[in-house]
């Protein structure tokens, strides 16, 4: 089983995240995607994974600060900010055999795995 996670190693419910998924027995990529964003077609199968739309996949705090939260942005343009800016991006995000969840909390992962 292929397993990524888009991780910040900054983040502490990434790291929590990442140690238990090794835990697991998962050995995964780890995408460090502060310095290497997904591009616009990754995000939009992560979200199709994920079953949310991209305001979904904003934190909300950043993406205020970024002016995100205008409604009338479309989902294009919401992508288009996150590839831009992955600050605004949630985290962590675990994709395994076609399947992505956000860890928040740590333990939302494992019903992929």
């Amino acid at each position: 089983m292929t397993v990524t996670i888009y991780y910040n190693p900054s983040c502490s419910k990434c790291r929590t995240t990442l140690a238990l998924l090794e835990e697991k027995g998962a050995d995964p990529e780890i995408v460090e995607y502060l310095s290497t964003p997904p591009d616009a077609a990754t995000l939009k199968g992560i979200l199709e994974m994920l079953g949310i739309g991209p305001r979904g996949l904003l934190r909300k705090k950043e993406a205020a600060e970024a002016g995100l939260d205008d409604a009338s942005l479309d989902g294009d343009a919401l992508i288009a900010a996150m590839v831009a800016n992955p600050a605004v991006i949630e985290r962590p995000i675990v994709v395994a055999d076609g399947k992505a969840r956000i860890g928040r909390p740590p333990e939302n992962v494992l019903d992929i795995l």
